[in-house]
């Protein structure tokens, strides 16, 4: 998840002047809403038995078979995360860049597990369901920290997996900012060099690779910071060459994701090849700039409720279906409605108490009390 892509500057074509002022990717904000939705769709409506007996198509039929594919919305916010993670590195410290990332994550993510560990403390569903148990105090201490997975400590919420990932994914752009190499030689390098990493895995597994390399979403990353590149220079063939790599890898790779879903109803394969392909699509034109003059200001606030979304979707919308469907026996589809409103309106809570006074406080912090990003260190 998704992880948190927040930090939007205005890098442009190099054949263009760059602006005064950094500019808002609203279509952006719009693609990861769409993921969010898409995602929350996937788990609340066939990945989990509503009455913990029957499978997913039972009671949704019709939306089952495409919903389905909501679980590509984790790879195409990865996709997203390796465009906008370049574009907050890039002309950025390591300090600026870590108290940027960390700001950013942080806040939401302490609220999300808080408010999850209370609601599946308060309405625990056991049956029928991916993730179940309540989770401890230890558990939950572990888990605010963002590394119960490498502590191998059980998630209070299955669906951070996503955020040790990203979180790796962070640590190696990091990394090419410290050695001077968040270039546009040095990410050509690095991501054609990781591909191959990629590619070669399967021949050469070992735990060590499949930490650093993470080669089931790493072209995702690559494929996002090779169009970062090609919206600083679209004449790049390199960065082409590399892009059209990274797409033919995702294929396979989405073709393997979809064989291993077992919904209990057929699952195609070509319509998520579709799906996927669309994306990258996507996310190339905002790269190139079609989607520049785009400026509905409420895909702002859209975009920034995908995080707190994520967080809190899973579990909890597993206790409040459960609960309301045991008490009433109203239908999936209402029940799947509501709960989506539900979460929705508990993730602008978080976003505007949580997130928006705590994140700029905690980034200061960490930079040292009144120096903005991208301010020069005082002597």
């Amino acid at each position: 998840m998704t992880a948190a892509v927040d930090d939007q500057v205005a890098i442009t074509n190099t054949a263009r002047p760059v602006p005064s002022r950094s500019v808002r990717l609203y279509a952006l904000d719009a693609l990861r809403l769409a993921c969010a939705l898409a995602v929350v769709g996937y788990h609340l409506g066939t990945s989990w038995r509503l009455d913990g007996v029957h499978p997913p198509g039972y009671f949704l039929p019709g939306a089952a078979p495409v919903l389905i594919y909501g679980f590509l919305g984790v790879e195409v916010f990865f996709l997203i995360s390796g465009f906008v993670i370049s574009m907050s590195g890039w002309s950025r410290t390591v300090r600026e860049f870590a108290a940027s990332r960390a700001a950013r994550l942080y806040p939401a993510f302490w609220a999300g597990v808080l408010i999850t560990a209370v609601v599946v403390t308060v309405l625990p569903v056991t049956d029928g369901v991916p993730v179940s148990g309540v989770p401890s105090l230890g558990e939950v201490a572990i888990n605010l920290t963002m590394l119960a997975e490498p502590f191998r400590v059980p998630l209070v919420d299955t669906v951070y997996w996503t955020l040790w990932i990203e979180l790796r994914f962070y640590l190696i752009i990091a990394c090419l900012i410290g050695a001077g190499l968040m270039t546009g030689p040095g990410m050509r390098v690095l991501g054609t060099g990781w591909l191959i990493a990629v590619v070669l895995a399967p021949a050469l597994p070992s735990t060590l690779m499949e930490t650093v390399v993470m080669p089931g979403f790493a072209p995702y990353f690559i494929a996002g910071m090779t169009m970062f590149l090609l919206r600083r220079d679209r004449r790049d063939w390199w960065s082409w060459v590399l892009l059209a790599g990274c797409w033919l890898v995702s294929l396979h790779h989405v073709e393997l994701r979809v064989l291993d879903l077992r919904p209990g109803f057929a699952v195609p394969v070509w319509p998520a090849t579709v799906l996927i392909t669309l994306a990258y699509a996507v996310l190339l034109a905002v790269a190139l700039g079609v989607t520049d003059r785009l400026a509905w200001r409420r895909l702002g606030v859209a975009g920034a409720l995908t995080y707190p979304f994520y967080l809190l979707h899973q579990r909890i919308g597993y206790s409040l279906m459960r609960t309301v469907h045991d008490h009433t026996g109203w239908p999936a589809w209402l029940l799947l409605t509501g709960t989506v409103i539900v979460l929705l309106a508990a993730s602008w809570l978080v976003y505007r108490l949580v997130e928006r006074p705590l994140a700029p406080r905690m980034r200061r912090r960490l930079l040292g009390r009144g120096r903005a990003p991208g301010t020069p260190r005082q002597p």
